[in-house]
């Protein structure tokens, strides 16, 4: 793809991996053309993706043609190899995986609060469905907006269950929400970014989940509001670092990120670890479900193969990591109990 010619990508307001990829495209000052649209209704003049998920990015091939890709992280990746300066990941490898992780946890897990607040609780289920319908075409009567909300609030109400939401684990996703924004406030706190003064690929990941928990559905937003004001202005910010401007090594020492991540480690190894390896492990053993003790409750929901993927990847990351790296990571990560990710890798 010509340096010059813009990035075009199809998204949705309402995705966060839509506004996770936006926000890094502007941070890095790559040219991009965006394509709104229904989560439902892809350009049909641009190739289909083997899988339609959101966001997707049309990359020209060297004869002309678009690739259409999806998958956020991977993209991410490929967006620092083709696209030079502004870099949103760590040299050092240490910082790297912590990163990794990060998005991981965000893309993956935060993503279960978010869905299950967007369609758990009527009032937000409600504005749900318009905002979607809304953001879909904006310039539809009322009436066709009202039907399409009934038809996304229909379809996505009975889809909760993928993520692992019902009323046995509404608790343990909330509680696990509010933690969080505990967690995230304490962070910013010491340092703009997760990883010092300048954002990585995880901040874009957080932010993306957090502009649908934080700024558009009603519930989480009050939360947020109450529990972490910082948090909004930090969106806000976040959603556009084109400005931002770069004093060299913005990255912070590797002792202070360790001690500064601590709290962020144990929570995923309370939530996002077990559920990680327990569906792991019904994947290989060709299981339908599996249940997991999520901070000392009964976690049950789906197989879910994607995130069995997830998990292999972040065992290759840290097993490609050098020596030095690897012991680092492997210490920080077990005196913060999440060493069952990395157990028989050292």
């Amino acid at each position: 793809m010509s340096s010059s010619e813009p990035l075009s990508f199809f998204g949705n307001p309402s995705s966060p991996y839509t506004r996770k990829m936006l926000s890094l495209l502007r941070y890095r000052r790559i040219a991009h053309s965006v394509i709104w649209g229904s989560p439902d209704a892809a350009p049909k003049h641009l190739p289909k993706p083997k899988v339609g998920l959101l966001p997707t990015f049309y990359f020209r091939m060297d004869d002309g043609s678009f690739e259409a890709v999806v998958d956020s992280t991977p993209i991410a990746r490929r967006l620092e190899e083709e696209y030079k300066g502004r870099s949103a990941i760590p040299e050092d490898a240490e910082l790297a995986f912590y990163m990794a992780l990060i998005e991981d946890y965000a893309d993956e897990w935060l993503t279960k609060p978010m869905f299950h607040y967007r369609w758990h609780h009527d009032a937000d289920r409600q504005h749900a469905g318009r905002f979607l319908s809304f953001t879909s075409d904006t310039s539809q009567d009322r009436e066709s907006a009202e039907n399409r909300a009934e038809a996304f609030t229909k379809r996505q109400f009975e889809r909760l269950y993928v993520v692992g939401s019902n009323d046995q684990t509404a608790e343990i996703i909330e509680t696990s929400y509010e933690r969080f924004l505990g967690i995230l406030d304490s962070m910013l706190e010491e340092r703009p970014y997760l990883l010092g003064n300048r954002p990585s690929v995880a901040d874009f990941a957080v932010f993306g989940q957090m502009t649908q928990l934080g700024l558009v559905d009603p519930t989480p937003r009050r939360l947020m509001l109450e529990k972490a004001p910082r948090l909004e202005a930090w969106l806000w910010k976040t959603d556009d670092l084109s400005g931002l401007e770069l004093a060299g090594c913005d990255w912070s020492e590797t002792g202070g990120i360790r001690r500064a991540l601590a709290p962020l480690l144990d929570e995923i190894a309370q939530t996002y670890q077990p559920v990680l390896l327990a569906n792991a492990k019904a994947v290989m053993n060709g299981a339908t479900q599996f249940t997991a003790d999520v901070h000392g409750s009964e976690w049950t929901q789906p197989t879910f193969p994607y995130q069995a993927k997830c998990l292999a990847e972040l065992r290759d990351r840290f097993a490609s990591l050098d020596k030095p790296a690897k012991k680092a990571c492997a210490a920080t990560m077990t005196a913060n109990n999440c060493g069952a990710m990395i157990e028989g890798l050292t």
